[in-house]
């Protein structure tokens, strides 16, 4: 089986996969070498889920490679655990680099040797100026920068700073190393860009070797020559960069001319995918940790019980495209149920529990009944669930006076309990508060599995459990971290959807439900709860207190709720 055929990912058209089978028909590359470089400052997040699937797609369908290259030039936001994130997310979204993992930080001494080579040929230059003046100097897009005062310093003054800076002779923030182009140039990134800067910080692999360190328009189109890579693909921000990234490459003995490719960054309702923020709401207390379920993160999806499989379905729809677009978050709930509605076996579970006494059900008695594990699946087969005098079934499914059309359980009204008995409520046990605890009912023997041999029929089935033959857990339901469609990213605090997480401590699942979801398994299990959505086994979960997070509901209900729009 091909990485393709395992991942499902099957070859689709579009503008990049246009050029690159005509850069294989026109003979320019004998074989495609894409790269996914991300800068270990974070987590990887459903944005860069995209990209991951664009450029190992590509590589797989024009059988060529892909590189998995940390851009690890800035170590004062970089740390391993980014780095091990990232892989483990690669490898869970069905990928593989094989042996091509790179880090820029393996080419730290050709880049110096290049960086010098620009200075000798003038073309690069020491400058003294802080980052606020050289910002303040740098123009905008109806005005020209101004040139630096050091800009024309000697080759030879310029060359002896270089080398002192790289030697640890500077503070921080004292120098930095800028390419000479245009200040007037109607691309700012052509405004005498930083090539280096100093920065006394240990680097998670090069320790404290280095005290400048290249800037990431530098490093990038560098690295990606060095791999030998034929298309570097990167998102549409990045189209104001190119010309840099070209000028660089032909300045420089570089072994390769890459071309950069831009495409549409991915953009979801209800959702913020910038790492500035997504690292504020970490750091902030917003949420628990990066693989908090209510992230975009892919770890978060993970955690949350959402099968990479979803995440690729979800790619391949929205595809690849030349324009920046808002895409509807419920387009990736389709493709999370559509996926889970095939694989995941139904249980039973209660999670807002009402007791129910059957009062003419033996005591001390119990049976066992057959339920189906997947009612489009036969082979799946059937397991047992026990039928017992107590048990519980949820609080919204009884009303003592119920409205018109409400034809689950009240006071005096028949319904099916699902693969069981038809019961009928006929007494009302209440708290001093005036709550209802307790429904005392009375079953029929003779409609053993749901049906009644006299022809006459309810309009509900109701979802319950034993009393005695279930465990007690803790769910854990998921709503939108936000409450607008369009948050907005510099006042996102104010936008937090304050029921983004409810936790239920006290509902009941089947005994099976907490077999079958074992602490120590590698990817947990997603089952349906019927009538209640998806859920996953959360890693907090343990064999004494099972947790498990709702992965979606059945349906979209949130939009409802905000917009009173379904």
């Amino acid at each position: 089986m091909t990485t393709a055929e395992a991942t499902g990912i099957e070859a689709g058209r579009d503008f990049i996969r246009d050029i690159v089978q005509a850069d294989l028909d026109s003979k320019k590359h004998a074989q495609i070498v894409t790269r996914f470089p991300p800068e270990p400052n974070g987590y990887l997040h459903i944005g860069h889920a995209k990209s991951i699937a664009l450029n190992f797609g590509i590589a797989q369908e024009f059988a060529g490679k892909c590189h998995l290259r940390f851009d690890d030039t800035n170590p004062t936001k970089e740390e391993q655990e980014y780095i091990d994130s990232i892989q483990n997310d690669v490898k869970w979204l069905g990928f593989d680099w094989g042996q091509n993992l790179f880090y820029a930080s393996d080419y730290f001494d050709k880049l110096y040797g290049w960086a010098e080579m620009l200075v000798k040929s003038g073309d690069a230059y020491v400058d003294d100026q802080t980052q606020d003046e050289i910002r303040l100097t740098r123009g905008t897009l109806t005005e020209p920068g101004r040139n630096s005062p050091f800009r024309d310093r000697s080759v030879d003054e310029n060359l002896d700073l270089f080398r002192r800076m790289k030697a640890g002779e500077f503070a921080n923030g004292a120098r930095v190393l800028r390419a000479k182009i245009d200040m007037t140039s109607g691309n700012i990134n052509l405004r005498d860009p930083v090539l280096y800067r100093i920065l006394h910080a240990h680097h998670p692999r090069t320790g404290a070797a280095w005290s400048i360190y290249p800037s990431y328009d530098y490093a990038h189109g560098q690295s990606d020559a060095i791999e030998g890579i034929t298309h570097s693909i990167c998102t549409l921000e990045f189209e104001d960069h190119r010309p840099l990234y070209e000028w660089l490459l032909l300045k420089l003995p570089v072994p390769s001319k890459p071309r950069q490719y831009e495409f549409a960054r991915l953009n979801l309702t209800y959702t913020l995918l910038s790492k500035r923020v997504l690292t504020e709401l970490v750091r902030g207390g917003h949420v628990s940790s990066w693989d908090d379920p209510r992230m975009p993160t892919i770890a978060g999806f993970r955690r949350r019980g959402v099968p990479p499989a979803a995440i690729r379905d979800f790619v391949k729809r929205i595809g690849v495209a030349k324009a920046n677009s808002v895409v509807d978050v419920n387009m990736l709930e389709f493709s999370i149920r559509e996926v889970l509605n095939k694989t995941a076996q139904r249980r039973l579970a209660v999670l807002r529990p009402l007791k129910v006494v059957i009062e003419n059900y033996p005591e001390g008695q119990s049976e066992e009944l057959d339920a189906i594990n997947h009612p489009d699946d036969p082979s799946a087969g059937t397991r047992k669930i026990v039928f017992s005098r107590e048990l519980y079934i949820e609080q919204d499914d009884f009303m003592e006076i119920p409205p018109k059309k409400f034809f689950r359980l009240f006071p005096g009204n028949e319904v099916r309990l699902r693969y069981a008995y038809f019961i009928k409520c006929h007494d009302v046990v209440k708290n001093a508060a005036g709550e209802v605890i307790e429904l005392r009912c009375t079953y029929d023997p003779a409609t053993k599995g749901g049906n009644a041999p006299d022809g006459r029929k309810v309009k509900a089935t109701m979802h319950w459990l034993s009393a005695s033959h279930s465990m007690q857990a803790e769910i854990r339901i998921y709503n939108p971290l936000f409450l607008t469609p369009s948050p907005d990213a510099g006042n996102f605090a104010a936008e937090i959807n304050p029921q983004s997480l409810e936790i239920l401590t006290d509902a009941r699942i089947e005994v099976a439900v907490a077999q079958a979801n074992a602490p120590d398994a590698i990817v947990p299990d997603v089952m349906q709860f019927e009538r209640q959505g998806y859920f996953a086994r959360d890693p907090d979960s343990t064999p004494e207190k099972p947790v498990f997070n709702r992965t979606i509901g059945l349906r979209d209900t949130f939009a409802k709720e905000v917009t009173g729009k379904s």
